[in-house]
């Protein structure tokens, strides 16, 4: 099966060290990217799997994942660790994750064209066997996960409100947080200085 954890043969090694170490934390790797550059990036993304982890839980990870691969050493040169949440736009990485999200809008592009086409843009419908569903125009297609190589909700106002119910129902928002936002609406941004 198409991992879109980890895409590379390094990212698989490195998903491979790091993994044990974010899940006994009891979080979930949900991508892993290492990036060129002058000086290579790490970059992770991992949440808890109710969703929601705040910079406190990135830096519980990052302590973790560093220890994991000061003991590995699998890279040569220098490079920065990023832990990140998945965001609200999440990458879709697991076959979990499209019933998770389901009912929700998506970006699903495939390896090779399926039907004259590459992209399909629609409302995620689940799963069905090793098949993603995602309803579009034409109706629901039905794309087996081996043949994704990039997914990605689309953002949305639904998306952003289950976001934040996530986030108050794990504790890292509170509602009275929104209650303290002012707009005065009465002053000309003009004559602000």
């Amino acid at each position: 099966m198409t991992d879109l954890i980890a895409k590379t043969a390094i990212d698989r090694r490195l998903a491979d060290i790091v993994t044990p170490a974010i899940e006994g934390l009891g979080y979930e790797l949900i991508r892993l990217r290492l990036m060129g550059g002058l000086t290579k990036t790490l970059q992770i993304m991992a949440d808890r799997p109710e969703g929601g982890i705040n910079v406190e839980d990135c830096a519980k990870i990052s302590t973790a994942i560093s220890a994991a691969l000061d003991v590995e050493d699998p890279l040569e040169d220098a490079y920065n660790l990023e832990v990140s949440s998945p965001g609200i736009d999440r990458p879709l990485t697991r076959l979990k994750d499209f019933d998770l999200w389901e009912g929700y809008e998506a970006r699903l592009e495939t390896t090779e064209t399926i039907d004259g086409r590459r992209r399909f843009k629609g409302m995620l419908a689940g799963t069905e066997g090793d098949e993603v569903l995602i309803n579009i125009e034409e109706g629901t297609v039905g794309l087996k996960f081996d043949w994704l190589s990039d997914a990605k909700l689309i953002l949305t106002e639904d998306l952003i409100a289950e976001m934040l119910r996530q986030k108050k129902a794990a504790g890292i928002v509170d509602e009275d947080m929104f209650d303290e936002i002012e707009t005065d609406t009465d002053t000309d941004p003009s004559e602000e200085a």
